[in-house]
């Protein structure tokens, strides 16, 4: 996984006491769209997409690259938790040449309110933690989004600072990956 460093992708799933954390297949191409289309999904990532156009060009397999996992839940997925490097034509920087590793997520409505994405980004963060010791991970979200800033503060993300993007006010955190023990 060249975008977040010398990493195999994709990994072997993640077992959570719920959920996997697995590559895109197939199967998950409904999902997908009902994501991407969805107009409570998309409140606060610019909206939905229309279906129609979705429907022509998402691919078979859909999301099918490193950094992105299906987030599946008793063999259907019901989200996507990503990590991907922050491009550095956006505002919010830990390092000087930006490319900061951020996590992001997006699950269906009828998975809201039962504590998946927690537990989902909670796992992805614990990869990062194994995959690349001590790299910071970001998070980017709006600052109305108030689900999303519980869940921040839930997984231990602390705010850097809060700007204007996309017109709206953005809430910018940073989490830490414990360091590595050394050996005595």
């Amino acid at each position: 996984m060249t975008e977040l460093g010398p990493v195999a992708w994709p990994p072997v799933p993640i077992r959570t006491e719920r959920l996997v954390l697995r590559e895109s297949e197939a199967r998950d191409r409904t999902a997908f769209i009902e994501l991407f289309a969805s107009p409570d999904v998309r409140t606060y990532l610019g909206g939905p997409l229309p279906r129609e156009e979705l429907e022509r060009a998402v691919p078979e397999v859909p999301g099918r690259r490193p950094g992105l996992f299906a987030v599946d839940l008793d063999g259907a997925m019901i989200g996507t938790v990503s990590l991907d490097r922050r491009g550095a034509e956006r505002p919010g920087h830990l390092l000087p040449d930006a490319g900061e590793a951020e996590l992001g997520y997006m699950f269906l409505p009828g998975a809201w309110g039962h504590g998946y994405a927690a537990e989902a980004c909670a796992a992805a963060l614990g990869w990062v933690a194994g995959a690349i010791p001590g790299e910071p991970v970001v998070l980017c979200t709006q600052t109305a989004n108030d689900r999303a800033m519980r869940l921040a503060a839930k997984l231990g993300f602390t705010e850097v600072e809060r700007f204007e993007e996309f017109g709206a006010e953005q809430w910018f955190g940073v989490w830490s990956s414990p360091a590595p023990r050394s050996a005595r």
